[in-house]
């Protein structure tokens, strides 16, 4: 079971809300994606593990809700360093 922190706050630019019920599922999931990610430096597998959804599913909330997150990190190296 992953351990709950609580998210720092963070400045979302604010968004006319959609009314009703359905506008309110919509910000409420777009506020949790975009704090998830801020606490996962913008690693979108890593936050998709937290939120428990699959990669490609939060992939498709991030553009279908218009979530502003930090870029991904770069992909990493792998390889051998250090050897001339």
């Amino acid at each position: 079971m992953a351990t709950i922190i609580e998210p720092e706050p963070v400045e979302i630019p604010r968004v006319r809300p959609e009314p009703g019920f359905h506008g309110a599922v919509s910000q409420f999931k777009r506020h949790l994606i975009e704090v998830t990610l801020h606490q996962a430096g913008g690693n979108r597998t890593r936050a998709a593990r937290e939120l428990g959804l699959q990669r490609t599913y939060l992939l498709r909330l991030i553009r279908d809700l218009g979530v502003t997150a930090p870029p991904p990190p770069p992909p990493r190296r792998r390889g051998v360093e250090g050897i001339r």
